[in-house]
């Protein structure tokens, strides 16, 4: 892809709900596909998110997670112990999740992005 194009990606990615800094982990990196991005994403730890203060994670449980189910769940699906949790830890494994699967949600809108700037760069390769 040239780098006029993953510009473009990039400020697509820049205007979405996502609370990523796409810039930062993708301006000087390789990539074509939606793939080649997510794997980028992942080996920086680009979803995960980390609450920090009791008063904000509570907050963040009370509005995505009242009864705990989804955040304890998650938590004993990483393999930790009861005793080992606290608030901080729940809302920031549930907000992780969830922004995982806002960037699941966005793939689709991104795939069809890229597909449109390759077949735009393909229409001007074969005028010239």
């Amino acid at each position: 892809m040239n780098t006029q194009n993953k510009t473009l990606v990039i400020d697509f990615l820049t205007k979405s709900v996502l609370d990523i800094d796409f810039n930062y982990f993708l301006s000087g990196s390789e990539f074509e596909t939606v793939e080649d991005i997510r794997e980028i994403l992942d080996d920086n730890q680009a979803f995960d998110v980390e609450i920090i203060y009791y008063s904000t994670a509570i907050e963040y449980l009370k509005e995505n997670d009242n009864s705990l189910c989804v955040s304890l769940e998650l938590a004993l699906d990483m393999g930790y112990e009861l005793k080992n949790l606290n608030s901080e830890i729940l809302a920031s494994l549930l907000a992780s999740q969830d922004t995982r699967n806002d960037w699941s949600e966005l793939e689709n809108e991104l795939e069809s992005f890229i597909n449109s700037l390759k077949d735009d760069s393909e229409e001007v390769e074969n005028d010239n």
